[in-house]
């Protein structure tokens, strides 16, 4: 029997604290109106002290279960996304699974920065498909906040805390119009190491160091990949941007967004940019977006829903989802 993944429920959480453009502009040579223009950040939540990547995880993992009617005993497996674990080892979703309660099958994280979402929903699809687990929960959680250089205004006012979750169960797949995921698309350029990357970690300085990027050659890097990625997901399942019903970008830069936008022929009010709110909160931006796309009821079941993104490494993705 063939089987897919389909998306059975989606979670958010948010930190409570909410930064302003205009509280940053008081301690750098900021403002509002500058970060609005360049990046279309008018705010960002920032986890409380004490409070964990496996916290934001867990509460956005209850909301995406309780969506699906769904208790963390009937998953099997957990692919959680993030580059900032709780601790270097072991991963952060076994603490998730433990939280849970879920008592079988396996948890683990993956680590592709900005582009972490896709790639733990690939892992998930791909155990899915192959009959390896039966329901899997895929968790983008961050806080960034904690690796931020929080005198470089060039990348602090960038980035946010948050989490977000998609419950996914295995299906027989039936006909060309089967609701669930279609296809994923990964890359990854080692090359380009440098343009966008943490200066330390447990094997080089013994210290967590802070985010450091090329801010403007990451973004002719994102526009040329994430156009090629998008392209390839199309092909591959046989679509035309017509066929689109929503994107749903990772939320790093409205220039960004609004060039695939733009590339793809799809008015505005088909892309779903929740960046003014969340600011880029890596893995966890696509989930965000997803969640909040789905609970004011602008993605239904049948839409073609696209997602893709481009994050350190470098390393970017796509995938294609009939919800």
């Amino acid at each position: 029997m063939n089987l897919r993944s389909q998306v059975v429920g989606c979670g958010a959480y948010l930190p409570e604290r909410i930064v302003t453009n205009d509280e940053l502009a008081r301690r750098l040579d900021t403002s509002d109106e500058w970060i609005r223009q360049r990046t279309g950040i008018g705010e960002r939540r920032i986890a409380a002290p004490g409070e964990l990547t496996s916290d934001l995880a867990f509460h956005a993992a209850e909301r995406a279960l309780l969506s699906a009617g769904m208790k963390g005993g009937d998953l099997d497996l957990i692919v959680l996304a993030t580059a900032t674990p709780d601790n270097t080892f072991p991963a952060t979703a076994t603490k998730l699974q433990a939280r849970l309660g879920m008592r079988r099958g396996a948890a683990f994280d993956v680590q592709a920065v900005c582009a972490g979402f896709i790639f733990a929903l690939a892992v998930a699809d791909n155990a899915l498909r192959l009959g390896q687990a039966r329901t899997a929960l895929v968790v983008g959680a961050e806080t960034f906040s904690r690796i931020l250089d929080w005198d470089d205004r060039g990348t602090c006012v960038l980035f946010g805390d948050g989490a977000g979750a998609l419950v996914l169960n295995a299906i027989p797949a039936t006909g060309r119009q089967y609701r669930g995921v279609l296809s994923t698309h990964l890359h990854s350029d080692g090359r380009t190491y440098d343009l966008l990357y943490v200066d330390g970690g447990p094997s080089s300085t013994g210290q967590t160091g802070h985010l450091r990027m090329e801010g403007r050659e990451v973004f002719r890097q994102a526009v040329q990949h994430l156009s090629e990625v998008v392209d390839e997901a199309l092909a591959a399942n046989r679509l035309t941007a017509a066929d689109i019903d929503w994107l749903v970008p990772h939320q790093a830069n409205s220039r960004i967004i609004d060039g695939i936008g733009r590339k793809l022929g799809l008015p505005r009010d088909k892309v779903v940019v929740t960046i003014g709110r969340h600011a880029n909160t890596s893995a966890a931006s696509i989930p965000l977006a997803l969640d909040a796309a789905v609970a004011d009821g602008r993605i239904k079941p049948g839409h073609l829903v696209l997602i893709e993104a481009l994050g350190g490494g470098l390393s970017w993705g796509a995938s294609l989802l009939r919800w």
